[in-house]
């Protein structure tokens, strides 16, 4: 069997929507130059604001209702908290609560956080299944860019048969906005999604000065810790507009996540991906920390990371530019499957798969002489042409389901068998 046979491509993409909204922050300031003896301009615009008569804040507040609420669910309860977060930034008097949500409003944007792209997709099994069932349930996370070029993070849910029979839930008209909560002499950040009534509703934009320009492609793993504790853990790199690092995500139920960034001098890099246990008493990750190579990173803290080696360099002309990791590794009796995307002619990008040794995955046991999806004929335009990529993978049954984004524009599903895919690697 060839490399391009291993994976059946599936009847099923997912494509950017435009009309998925949700209630972001909105500040503005004066540029620099123009700043010196002014009020800042929350305080401008609050003053504006109040000096409006009754009647037309009346006015203004029934137009705000009729155009959001039939929208987003629960939005004046967005904008009183949008309220409560700059209260102290406006420097005015303001009583009521028809008047906190018109300034909160004021304070608040609609963004439109898939509107140009869905794609870097991973995957992983939802927890506490019964092992016998036939269809697997899963979480999808993907990466969503709206205005700017600004990537947040969305999910999906559905189920699988291991199969060609796989079904992605609908998403909710609605986007919900997360409550933010900061521990800054614990480093994290916590997001309550309280007000999901779906995983799809549940949206995660920038929030930290880290990620000014973009949560992007998020790795999802099922982790199991030493004492049998799992959680889903996800790595993601944090933009500002000039420079990278990585942070994790960790889930504390299904509507609550912390946030915080790695530390080390590893963690300054994109593509970063846990395993799912401990090997030894180390955690363990695969990086591309120089742009070029895989890298195999070590260390006692979750969060901090200081010890790395390269364990795999280009080798064929499909990934002479670079070789990276995809997702997280999945383990298999044979070993650690990870599957690589390698960059070569034209910039394009080609997905690849490794075998790594189970005990010591700095040893590369087998690779894919040639790529397993690469991007067609009919798939080579998007928003950056020439691009197949994925951020992870879902074994079931001996079964690969591997969802990957195509022209860093929309997403595609193809599925496989652990054997032939094997059975294809030198």
């Amino acid at each position: 069997m060839d490399a391009a046979e291993v994976f059946t491509t599936l009847d099923l993409e997912l494509q950017p929507d435009p009309a998925r909204t949700v209630i972001r922050p909105f500040s503005f300031d004066y540029p620099e130059a123009f700043a010196a003896g002014k009020p800042n301009r929350a305080q401008a615009v609050a003053s504006r604001l109040m000096a409006l008569d009754r009647p037309m804040r009346e006015r203004m507040l029934r137009l705000l209702h009729e155009a959001m609420r039939p929208r987003h669910r629960n939005v004046d309860q967005v904008f009183l908290r949008r309220f409560d977060e700059v209260r102290d930034a406006i420097g005015v008097t303001v009583e009521g609560e028809d008047d906190r949500l018109l300034v909160g409003a004021y304070f608040s944007q609609e963004y439109a956080f898939e509107s140009a792209a869905l794609f870097n997709p991973s995957i992983v099994a939802i927890p506490d299944q019964d092992p016998d069932d036939d269809r697997v349930a899963f979480l999808l996370s993907l990466r969503g860019v709206g205005e700017g070029h600004i990537s947040s993070v969305t999910f999906r849910s559905g189920n699988w048969d291991g199969g060609t029979r796989l079904t992605v839930d609908s998403p909710s008209a609605q986007g919900v906005p997360p409550r933010i909560e900061r521990d800054d002499d614990a480093g994290w950040v916590r997001l309550r999604s309280d007000d999901s009534e779906d995983i799809s509703e549940t949206v995660i934009f920038p929030i930290l000065p880290s990620q000014r320009s973009g949560v992007e492609d998020l790795r999802l793993v099922r982790f199991t810790d030493h004492d049998g504790t799992q959680s889903v853990i996800g790595t993601y790199t944090a933009f500002d507009g000039r420079v990278a690092r990585a942070e994790l995500l960790r889930g504390i139920d299904v509507r609550t996540y912390e946030m915080r960034p790695l530390t080390g001098a590893m963690a300054g890099y994109k593509g970063m991906a846990l395993f799912p246990r401990r090997i030894g008493d180390d955690f363990v990750m695969l990086g591309r920390q120089d742009n070029e190579n895989i890298w195999l990173l070590r260390s006692d803290d979750l969060h901090h990371w200081e010890r790395g080696e390269v364990i795999m360099r280009p080798r064929y002309p499909w990934e002479f530019v670079q070789i990276g990791n995809c997702g997280s590794p999945i383990e298999l009796d044979e070993g650690w499957l990870v599957f690589t995307h390698g960059v070569g002619l034209v910039r394009g990008y080609c997905v690849g798969a490794c075998l790594l040794d189970r005990d010591d995955p700095s040893k590369v046991l087998a690779r894919t002489p040639s790529p397993l999806l690469f991007p067609s004929a009919e798939q080579r335009g998007g928003y950056v042409p020439n691009v197949t990529y994925s951020c992870g993978a879902l074994l079931h049954r001996r079964r690969i389901l591997l969802p990957y984004a195509i022209g860093d524009e929309h997403t595609a599903f193809a599925t496989g068998s652990v054997d032939d895919l094997l059975g294809v690697m030198r």
